[in-house]
């Protein structure tokens, strides 16, 4: 079982504090799009972490069948709700986390899929690469989720992890199937108005 693992807490600092999450794609709040692409990759269950505008997002997003935590360090960076999002998936079965960010609508089922199949076992350690830069999905096996935990702090993420563990990460080329652009400033709103 490969769980599906949404960051969706950010407050969009940069966007003048709109909430992520909620920023609107193709008429939905785009928390909705990042749960569809992880479920149509095969991802289950799907995991959500709010944090920023959580209530917010609950009574406006369909986040029917997932499990939905809210993170009250989402402040602090993505460090601290990967961390969250890891220890709600201790115990339910899942061999492997697929993590995907909520900002990221260039990002489709296709590129997910691609690194969903890398699993071989809860060693497992692969990400999305876009013509060999390591970008996002990544997929982290469970037995690595207690070393991930323990040195994901601010807005590093797994990026500790992953550079200490770079040779055996599997790269999983997707640039022929995705976009990675973040949507950080308002400049980047203007990606949402296409389809």
């Amino acid at each position: 079982m490969i769980a599906g693992l949404l960051l969706a807490a950010g407050g969009g600092r940069r966007l003048g504090g709109r909430p992520k999450a909620l920023l609107a794609y193709r008429g939905r709040p785009l928390v909705e799009n990042a749960v569809r692409v992880l479920r149509e990759a095969g991802c289950d269950p799907v995991h959500v972490v709010l944090g920023a505008s959580a209530a917010e997002v609950r009574a406006t997003a369909d986040l029917s069948g997932c499990v939905v935590l809210e993170n009250p360090d989402w402040a602090e960076g993505m460090g601290s709700s990967l961390r969250a999002g890891l220890a709600s998936l201790a115990g339910t079965g899942a061999s492997a986390a697929l993590v995907s960010l909520v900002d990221q609508p260039g990002i489709g089922p296709a590129a997910v899929a691609r690194v969903r199949a890398a699993y071989r076992s809860p060693a497992s350690l692969a990400a999305a690469a876009y013509d060999g830069e390591r970008g996002h999905p990544v997929l982290f096996g469970a037995d690595r989720w207690p070393d991930i935990a323990a040195t994901a702090t601010g807005d590093k993420g797994a990026r500790v992890h992953l550079t200490a563990h770079a040779s055996e990460l599997t790269l999983v080329e997707c640039a022929d199937v995705a976009e990675p652009y973040d949507i950080d400033v308002p400049a980047d709103l203007a990606r949402l108005d296409r389809v």
